[in-house]
């Protein structure tokens, strides 16, 4: 039997630190009229015994607070941002102030048509329709390594404008 495709995502998904475990609770920040996104289950997830599930881009969720048409039913969902750092393949260390998803349907499309705040250049390569409702993608493009404690400081941030 074939695996299944990643739905509407396009060319490979990097390892990434996984902050989201099944019960979680994200914001959705498009304007389908969802406020929070409950985690029910992780998609490609096989498990290990006593492990949670954990998130990273692409997850199962369901309405938690919002309209009511849409609370109480399972929705897909990608997940945009994560306060857990996570490493980029340049060294740099990237974390949000938010957990944050938005609902999609079976292919990838998002399901409303524009995303408030920033969304991670990872998710953004993977789900471009995602990243075309995007206001802004977070990108980096210098890092300051101190040598005295050996941690990464950012030398400045810059979010492309996707208008």
């Amino acid at each position: 039997m074939s695996k299944r495709g990643r739905g509407g995502s396009s060319g490979a998904k990097f390892r990434i630190s996984l902050g989201l475990p099944v019960g979680a609770m994200i914001n959705c920040p498009d304007n389908t009229g969802a406020k929070n996104l409950y985690i029910i289950s992780v998609d490609g997830i096989k498990g290990r015994l006593n492990r949670l599930p954990a998130a990273g881009i692409g997850d199962m969720a369901t309405i938690k607070k919002g309209k009511a048409e849409l609370r109480k039913t399972v929705h897909p969902a990608v997940v945009i941002r994560q306060g857990k750092s996570h490493r980029r393949k340049d060294g740099v260390f990237l974390y949000f102030e938010d957990n944050a998803g938005v609902i999609v349907n079976n292919k990838g499309e998002m399901k409303g048509s524009a995303i408030t705040g920033p969304v991670a250049k990872e998710g953004a390569d993977l789900w471009p329709r995602t990243a075309s409702n995007a206001g802004s993608i977070a990108c980096f493009f210098g890092v300051f390594v101190n040598e005295k404690n050996n941690r990464n400081d950012l030398l400045h941030v810059t979010l492309l404008d996707t208008t």
